[in-house]
């Protein structure tokens, strides 16, 4: 056999990819698929319509049931609980169950729990004893119940960068890494610009020329507030258009990814602007309650110049000139 099968362990699936090791006291149903170089531990118990990727670990105590998803080198920790079934009756069953999806490289804190039909984007982390109620995006790190986005993987974590994830610009790497200031250090094309700032006696000023201070001529404007601080907004790319963003009141914290690097920057100071060009996946989370954030634009609104889909955004710019 290609793969492991603890003595104590039933694997009654026929599709188990080379190198999987199913260890002690684990059951496997007839109908799973696991992937290879998979590491299912002790005590595990997974269901006949249930779909494993490569490389993923699943943790002691785990049941993975029917219409769950999970994809390449997922980790889920030790008694972490899913679920498929948001009305379960003793001997009633659905018709279909909800389809639970774990992306590649996201990971699933010890004893989280994951209410039935959500979606864990790639490469998020659900901390532990975490419950998750509604579908998490791609690279973001929630914690709670419910689970709440507290933060997002940037390359400042180590190992935020999935094998084999698809790459983009060979000359992207990332910017102004010798800056100054490291926090005006940019990633891929996306940089922080400091605008000047003056203070007097009767208060204090902030300018920008939009020729000399703005790497594009804007066409548009609009502004963000009253925004619930624990809310996320953005989460897309633009093909073309450029965007140059300044909280003029209060904070946010943005998340730009270029494809292969994310970096996250706090807008805090009318005089601190970011500047996010064409194909940077921008993510705004964290306003604070007075925030006002806003953004200058390159071209008038254009629903096709949008790219909402993260998967979408990954094949794009690993297939662009120079990728």
């Amino acid at each position: 056999m290609s793969h492991y099968v603890h003595p104590n362990a039933l694997c009654e699936s026929d599709t188990v990819g080379a190198g999987t090791r199913v260890w002690a006291f684990a059951h496997v149903l007839p109908g799973a698929r696991i992937g290879r170089d998979c590491n299912v531990c002790d005590g595990v118990f997974i269901e006949g319509d249930v779909v494993v990727g490569d490389r993923t670990t699943i943790k002691c105590g785990v049941q993975l049931w029917d219409g769950v998803r999970l994809g390449d080198d997922v980790f889920v920790g030790p008694n972490a609980t899913f679920s498929n079934d948001l009305f379960p009756r003793s001997r009633q069953r659905p018709e279909r169950f909800a389809e639970t999806v774990v992306e590649d490289g996201a990971s699933i804190g010890a004893n989280a729990t994951l209410l039935p039909g959500v979606r864990i984007g790639r490469g998020a982390m659900i901390g532990a004893g975490a419950v998750v109620t509604r579908s998490v995006p791609a690279n973001a790190i929630v914690v709670g119940n419910p689970a709440r986005i507290v933060g997002y993987v940037t390359d400042d974590d180590a190992g935020q960068v999935l094998a084999g994830a698809p790459g983009t610009h060979a000359g992207n790497a990332v910017a102004a890494a010798a800056a100054a200031d490291p926090a005006d250090a940019g990633t891929g094309s996306a940089r922080m610009v400091r605008l000047p700032r003056f203070i007097d006696l009767r208060g204090s000023l902030s300018v920008g020329e939009f020729a000399r201070d703005l790497p594009f001529a804007p066409v548009r404007y609009f502004l963000v507030f009253d925004v619930p601080s624990r809310e996320t907004r953005g989460e897309h790319a633009h093909r073309e258009c450029h965007q140059f963003l300044v909280c003029v009141h209060g904070s946010v914290r943005v998340l730009a990814d270029d494809g292969l690097h994310r970096r996250e920057f706090t807008l805090d100071a009318p005089e601190r602007g970011l500047h996010l060009p064409p194909m940077t996946w921008g993510t705004q989370y964290r306003y604070s309650p007075d925030a006002v954030l806003l953004v200058f634009a390159s071209h008038p609104y254009d629903a096709g110049d949008y790219i909402r889909d993260y998967d979408a955004f990954l094949a794009l710019a690993a297939a662009a000139p120079g990728a």
